[in-house]
This record gives C-alpha cells, structure tokens and sequence, in this order.
C-alpha cells in the first residue's frame, strides 16, 4: 500500500511540474511586445498638445517613449 501510496504522488508531482511549465510558457509568450515610439517634445521634455505635423524647429526634438511613459537612455 505504501509503494502505489508513494508512486501516486510521484506521478501527481509529475503532472503538477508539467502543467506550471505548459502555463508559464503561454503566459510568457506575449511579454515582448513592448516597443519604443518616437514622440514630439519641446524644450521642457513634455509633449505639445495637439497633434504635431513634423518634430522639426520650433523648439520641438523627436524622442524615444517606452510603454511606461520613460524616455530610455541610448535610445534618444
């Protein structure tokens, strides 16, 4: 009784390894989808409103945003 006792919770052990694996690689399949964007921004560092035809002259430079709103060194 002792050794089905034991290869049961092996084989669950097993199955619960397998199945936090299979989960995690589909939760982890869309994490790189994060993209820097080029934005306007005058000489403050804030975006103008409206929207702009060109980041040329006018006090305005093109940088790059990352999703969380940061502009990321080496990128601008």
């Amino acid at each position: 009784m002792t050794r089905t006792r034991t290869a049961t919770k092996r084989i669950g052990a097993a199955l619960a390894a397998a199945g936090a694996a299979f989960a995690l690689s589909l939760g982890g399949a869309s994490v790189a989808d994060a993209k820097i964007q080029q934005v306007c921004v005058n000489n403050g560092g804030n975006e103008p409103a409206g929207q702009q035809d060109s980041c040329n002259g006018n006090g305005l430079d093109q940088k790059g945003k990352n999703p969380a709103g940061h502009f990321p060194p080496g990128h601008n």
